[in-house]
Parts: structure tokens; C-alpha cells; sequence
């Protein structure tokens, strides 16, 4: 049976390969930008604009026209087109509607009037006038973005991750009470829960430095979901151990270990490929709005996966021999006897 657990330090040095340039780029990123990611104007704050065009334009053509107008840092979200009896004659058809968010500019009257403008504009509008249609100034919505809705949507993210912590480990302990140590899985699939926030920031700030991604909302919905998906592959894990413990008492605590992850992972691996293979596709096919929270999701998923089995599930073992500094030291006094008998 190949010994799954005896690699565990390889796992750890692999992980710590993958942190240790997210924490730098998060430190890089903090220096820069005020954050560990560069944030989106969900959280620093804009302008709000939402428009209905007459023709279904694409979302790269809306994108092209606010690059000509010198917009770098924007969001673009296509919304249900209103029907055009809702407009009071301002179209003959429904077209399409979006809502463009971007940073606060002191050209915002100039982009109103650019949105106004037919010759301008092209395709996106009628070729009617405004005065030949004054519903047209319906169809143009400009507000302003509070920073202060991110900042509070941040501080109630963190809260709901520290609570989850809390609550796993608590359901975790009770529910392996009938098991030596039962505190030590809860502790371990929290940490790595925090393993695969620290993944999933790493490289999105690695790719705001590199490539200019921005988190937005849809970060934060991510990160959250990895966190979810984290545990519930870590449990399933832990429950094949505490499930082999009693049936197996002849073995040492490793081979048991080893004996669960190999009966389990298959399970996590077909779930893991599952999603892996809907997410490519999204990212292959999918709208630009949405590529870049697929992709941080796929990420996570697979840092979710690889935690489960490659540190949550060998973090136990080395708990249990001691080679963890500060706790378990009666397991390190007996290795140290052994060792000395053996010399």
C-alpha cells in the first residue's frame, strides 16, 4: 500500500512554495494600493452609470468604446434590457442595458455628453436626435458608488469567515468526541481553511501586480466559497479516519491515516474534476465579467482539494508524532527515548 502520509513534508514544502510569493505579492500589493489586493471600485468607491442601447451591442463593444474614451479601471455588467413601451418611445426595441462602474473622473459631464451623442456613439444609439426624442435622457443613469458598501461587505465577509472557524470547530469536536483528540481535526481543517485563503489572495494579488485584476464583490463570493468547499472536503477525509479507527485498532495511527485518504480520494478527485471541467468551460465561453471570478473560484477549488488531502490529513500525523512545535510533547519525549534506545 503505497504510504500516502510519510511524504508529508514534501506536501508542506509545496504549499509553502505557492504562499510565500502570495504573501510577498499581498505585502508588495499593501505598499502600493493600500490592501493586499488591488480593490475594485465595489470597494474604493465610483461612478455609477447605467445605459439602455438601442441595438443588443456585445459587452467588448461596450468595452472598446469606453477604452477610446480613456477609461482604464471600469466594470461593465450587462442587466435585463427594459422594454421599450417602459421607456415611453424612446426605442422601437428593447436592445440591451448595462450598468458601466468606473472610478471618479472630473470628465463625467463630457462622458455624458458622449453617451448622448449618436454621431459619437455609432451603433450604440438610434440615429435619432435628443430633440426628436427627449425620452433618450431616460435611458442615461449616472449615480455615485460609496466606498463605505465595500468596506462593510470586507468587514462582514471576515466576520462570517472567523465565525465559520468557530462553529467548525466546535461541530467538529463534538461530532468526533468518540475519538482521541477529537480538537486536533477541527483545528486542522481550519487551518487548511486558512491554507486556501492565503492560495486564493496570493495569486489574485500576484495577478493585480502582473495583470491588473481587480477584487471586486464577486472576489469576496469566491473566497467564500472556497472556504466552504475546504471544510467539506476535509471532513469527508477525517470521517473515513474516525470511521478506521475502531475497525483497525492492530495498526499504528499513520497506516490508518494513510488507509483513509486512499479510500477517499477518489471521491474528492471526481468532485474536483466535476467542477474543474464546468469551470473551463465558463472561462473558455463565458462573458468577460465573469472569467476572472471564475477563475480565482477554480483556483481556490483546487487549493481546496489539494489541502484537504496534502495538509489537513498529514498536519494530523506529524500532530500526532510530535514533530509540531509547542503542542504534543509528551509524543516528542517518546520519540526522543526511542531514538536514544536505538542508538
Amino acid at each position: 500500500m503505497f504510504n500516502f502520509a510519510q511524504r508529508r513534508h514534501l506536501y508542506f514544502l509545496i504549499s509553502a512554495m505557492v504562499i510565500i510569493p502570495g504573501v510577498i505579492a499581498m505585502i508588495i500589493s499593501f505598499v502600493q494600493y493600500g490592501s493586499p489586493v488591488r480593490l475594485s471600485i465595489d470597494f474604493t468607491g465610483g461612478t455609477l452609470m447605467e445605459v439602455s442601447l438601442v441595438n443588443n451591442v456585445s459587452e467588448q463593444a461596450v468595452r472598446d468604446t469606453l477604452a477610446e474614451f480613456g477609461l482604464k479601471d471600469y466594470v461593465v455588467q450587462r442587466l435585463d434590457p427594459i422594454p421599450a413601451d417602459e421607456i415611453e418611445g424612446a426605442f422601437d426595441q428593447a436592445g440591451s442595458r448595462w450598468q458601466l462602474r468606473f472610478e471618479e473622473t472630473d470628465r463625467i459631464e463630457e462622458l455624458k455628453a458622449f453617451m448622448r451623442d449618436p454621431s459619437r456613439l455609432g451603433e450604440f444609439w438610434s440615429p435619432k436626435s435628443v430633440e426628436e426624442d427627449p425620452a433618450r435622457e431616460a435611458a442615461l443613469i449616472t449615480s455615485s458608488v460609496s466606498a463605505t458598501v465595500g468596506k462593510e461587505v470586507t468587514r462582514a465577509a471576515v466576520i462570517a469567515t472567523l465565525a465559520v472557524a468557530v462553529i467548525i470547530l466546535g461541530f467538529i469536536v463534538l461530532a468526533f468526541r468518540r475519538v482521541p483528540h477529537a480538537f486536533r481535526y477541527g483545528a486542522c481543517a481550519i487551518a487548511a481553511m486558512f491554507h486556501d485563503i492565503l492560495v486564493t489572495m496570493g495569486i489574485m494579488s500576484i495577478l493585480g501586480l502582473l495583470f491588473d485584476w481587480e477584487a471586486g464583490a464577486l472576489f469576496l463570493t469566491a473566497v467564500l466559497t472556497v472556504v466552504g468547499y475546504s471544510v467539506q472536503d476535509s471532513i469527508v477525509v477525517f470521517d473515513r479516519i474516525r470511521e478506521n479507527i475502531p475497525k483497525y485498532r492492530d495498526e499504528d495511527y499513520e497506516t490508518v491515516v494513510n488507509r483513509s485518504v486512499l479510500e477517499t480520494m477518489h471521491r474528492s478527485l471526481a468532485t474536483q474534476l466535476n467542477a474543474v471541467f464546468v469551470m473551463v468551460a465558463i472561462l473558455l465561453f463565458g462573458g468577460e465579467t465573469i472569467k476572472q471570478f471564475i477563475a480565482i473560484m477554480l483556483i481556490g477549488l483546487m487549493s481546496g482539494t489539494y489541502s484537504s488531502i496534502f495538509n489537513a490529513v498529514p498536519l494530523l500525523v506529524a500532530w500526532e508524532k510530535g514533530e509540531i512545535p509547542f503542542v504534543n510533547r509528551e509524543a516528542k519525549r517518546r520519540r526522543r527515548q526511542q531514538m536514544l534506545g536505538a542508538s
